[in-house]
């Protein structure tokens, strides 16, 4: 364990100079339930790094997009930083084999569930700025992300249909489009929604959906593709 905890610094490019900070991190309730030994478990750190991440996200985000708009930059933090999006960070440094388990949580394949993999990366963030402060956070967060920040150009691409489809119309049209509801028809727990897009060139478009938001980002979707717009 102690060459698997060496091998994570160095791929974090974090040298801990309490590495009893990184042990905790990786430590989950259940082992430290079941082990006399372990002084505690990551709950706390994760605490404290999950505000830490967020805001070396916010900074990484704030100073690499400088002209992107306050709603695009936080449709892209949450994305970075979500659950899921997590875990597969964490599995790409390892974590999952360097998690301490208790034998019921390790039983029940716990090295893999997205929940404890998210939480020990953000309890490592929490260990790194309790260990070197935010500079240090920074620095780690800045590398283990790097991959993975969308470029300039992907802003508008992965924007929401109806989204991308206002900031068109406007800067063409200097109008929004308006949706109306046409119809909607089957049982409550099955219900089809109908609805129509108007763009401010007169044209009318229809799509279908289970639920009216739904309808009207497929209605968004189709009208992108009748302007020439890709879409996501």
């Amino acid at each position: 364990m102690k060459q698997n905890l060496e091998a994570l610094q160095e791929v974090i490019s974090h040298r801990f100079s309490q590495v009893k900070l990184l042990r905790t991190a990786l430590t989950h309730s259940s082992f430290a339930n079941e082990s006399p030994d372990a002084n505690s478990d990551n709950e706390r750190l994760e605490y404290l790094g999950d505000a830490v991440l967020e805001l070396c996200m916010s900074e990484i985000l704030y100073r690499k997009f400088p002209e992107a708009p306050e709603g695009s930059l936080t449709r892209m933090r949450a994305r970075l930083v979500s659950e899921p999006a997590l875990a597969d960070v964490a599995r790409d440094l390892g974590l999952s084999e360097l998690l301490f388990l208790g034998k019921g949580e390790e039983s029940q394949g716990g090295r893999e569930r997205n929940s404890l993999l998210s939480d020990a990366l953000e309890a490592i963030f929490g260990a790194v700025f309790m260990d070197g402060g935010y500079a240090a956070a920074q620095i780690v967060v800045a590398k283990v992300f790097a991959s993975r920040l969308p470029e300039m150009h992907d802003i508008r691409r992965r924007k929401d249909s109806k989204s991308s489809l206002q900031e068109l119309t406007q800067e063409r049209f200097k109008e929004r489009p308006v949706y109306f509801l046409k119809s909607s028809e089957g049982p409550e727990h099955a219900k089809n929604f109908e609805v129509e897009v108007l763009l401010p060139e007169g044209t009318r478009i229809v799509a279908q959906g289970q639920n009216m938001k739904q309808a009207e980002q497929n209605a968004a979707a189709k009208a992108l593709t009748f302007l020439g717009e890709k879409t996501n």
